[in-house]
């Protein structure tokens, strides 16, 4: 007698079970990638990048139309909006749409808006200076008269095409909790992909 037990499937059968077995890993390890993969990218998308696509010509000569931007939104996790950062930002009259402005008044300040300059009224220049804007395109007049005492926790935007951005000068400065995050990349057109670089230099 066989010291082996003999098999009691046929091997037409224990083919099948083998090409089932193979089969249901092979579904397991592609239910594990695609859990995996939504465990990476869930938090991403909705926590640290957002995509944008930039709608008119408000900030001109910096961003045109039609651009695709990607939105840096974990920074704003650790630090505060500075001057000279271009964010996104809520619609105040409908939070369902967003705009993209560039942070020119911060908290405290007292921002003027005079013969097509800005004025700025802080701790260090009480008496109001000129904020020199290097990033606008040359002879660039911000329209309007204004001014207005920016509170604790608000920001005062401004498009850098001035004469024609839906800003701070029609719907006033904007609460902190309205704005989404900064520009970190441009990702189209291909001919100006790259780097948003956040680094304005000012006069004060």
């Amino acid at each position: 007698m066989s010291l082996f037990k003999k098999n009691k499937y046929p091997a037409h059968l224990r083919e099948n079970l083998s090409f089932g077995k193979q089969a249901f890993i092979f579904a397991w390890e592609i239910a594990k990638v695609v859990v995996i993969s939504l465990a990476i990218i869930v938090p991403v998308r909705y926590f640290l990048i957002k995509p944008f696509y930039v709608l008119g010509a408000s900030m001109e000569p910096n961003f045109y139309n039609h651009e695709y931007l990607i939105i840096n939104e974990i920074s704003y996790y650790f630090s505060e909006p500075k001057r000279g950062d271009t964010v996104v930002v809520k619609d105040p009259f409908d939070p369902r749409q967003y705009f993209i402005k560039r942070v020119v008044g911060l908290p405290g300040e007292e921002i003027r808006i005079s013969a097509g300059q800005v004025y700025i009224h802080g701790q260090n220049n009480p008496g109001g200076e000129v904020l020199a804007e290097d990033y606008l395109a040359p002879g660039t007049k911000t329209l309007g008269e204004v001014f207005v005492k920016i509170k604790a926790g608000e920001y005062y935007l401004l498009g850098d095409n001035r004469s024609a951005s839906l800003d701070s000068r029609m719907f006033g400065p904007v609460k902190r909790d309205q704005i989404i995050g900064k520009t970190l990349l441009r990702g189209w057109p291909l001919s100006r992909f790259g780097l948003v670089i956040n680094n304005a230099e000012y006069n004060f």
